[in-house]
């Protein structure tokens, strides 16, 4: 279960940034067309100039689309989610930077000797410290990234890789314990026949658990008998499905032709979108938190959707 081929996925960058509308929607789930809105009706986004007189968004920006993205996902008006957005700090804009930077470095030092205790101790502190999301999006998936890089440089051995991933692997399963409770919307998680890699989904379903899905984790190397089958037993109300290899993707696309026949389906693979598409398939983003706003978003369409068919079921009343 090494996570060598994360580094193969895209992570969101602590540095000061700036980017296009294209790549913001990417990044965040939200189509261009809803950005503009939200910045002309809302003043959400406040973009600066380039050269070319191009509009720049920043990653605060980012972080105020993505935290109204959640609190649609929550219930909230649009508008009222804008506000929300603007006038509420980041809970996480209030966490010591130098403290959780520290953490991070000594988590590597740690793992990098084998140090189980030390990491262990490394990553409580870290949770005592930062919100379950932060520590995962801003330390634990560029951490993984980073160690998958070093392995492909030769920088760290495949013990050491295997040793951390390991242990990370385990602490995020102990994140996973209360995701198949709660919420109203089942997403059921599984990698691609011959993908031994699970770790980034692992990731995808702690976050999305903590928006409100409940989570069926089926893990590496799920056949399709075995995961039509337990669509057809579960009724979820999401399939995703991962793969790091793009011969992979393209070896299963006809099954996951098949498969999104049949029921919602979302895939993150490294491929181009319009490929993932092509099968009916919705596309994830290959950075992991880009990759559940996106999936917030389907729970929040799926809630609108149930609603309204609530409401066309209720009886009129008598004139």
């Amino acid at each position: 279960m090494s996570v060598r081929y994360l580094s193969r996925l895209r992570t969101v960058s602590r540095v000061t940034a700036t980017m296009r509308i294209g790549e913001l929607s990417r990044r965040t789930g939200v189509s261009p067309e809803l950005l503009r809105a939200w910045e002309r009706r809302y003043g959400l986004l406040r973009p600066s100039r380039s050269q070319g007189g191009f509009r720049l968004y920043s990653l605060e920006d980012e972080a105020r689309v993505r935290r109204a993205v959640a609190l649609i996902a929550d219930g909230m008006s649009a508008a009222e989610a804008a506000g929300t957005a603007l006038t509420s700090a980041d809970p996480e804009s209030a966490a010591e930077q130098p403290l959780v930077d520290n953490l991070a470095a000594q988590l590597r030092h740690a793992l990098d000797r084998f140090d189980s205790a030390a990491g262990h101790a490394v990553l409580d502190r870290l949770l005592a410290a930062v919100s379950v999301e932060f520590a995962l999006e801003q330390v634990l998936i560029p951490y993984l990234h980073e160690l998958g890089e070093r392995w492909a440089a030769g920088s760290v051995t495949v013990a050491q890789e295997h040793f951390a991933s390991n242990l990370v692997r385990g602490r995020l399963l102990g994140l996973a314990r209360d995701w198949g409770a709660g919420g109203d919307s089942l997403a059921l998680l599984a990698s691609m026949p011959g993908e031994a890699h699970d770790i980034g989904l692992l990731l995808l379903g702690v976050l999305i658990a903590r928006r409100g899905w409940r989570v069926a984790f089926l893990g590496a190397d799920t056949p399709f008998d075995t995961l039509e089958a337990t669509v057809r037993e579960l009724q979820p109300s999401l399939v995703i499905l991962t793969t790091y290899d793009p011969a992979l993707f393209d070896k299963y696309a006809g099954a996951v032709s098949t498969l999104a026949a049949a029921t919602s389906v979302a895939v993150m693979a490294p491929v181009v979108d319009d490929e993932v598409t092509a099968t009916g398939a919705a596309a994830l983003p290959g950075d992991i938190g880009s990759a559940t706003a996106v999936v917030a978003g389907i729970r929040a369409q799926t809630a609108r959707a149930r609603a309204g068919r609530s409401t066309s079921a209720r009886p009129r009343a008598a004139n």
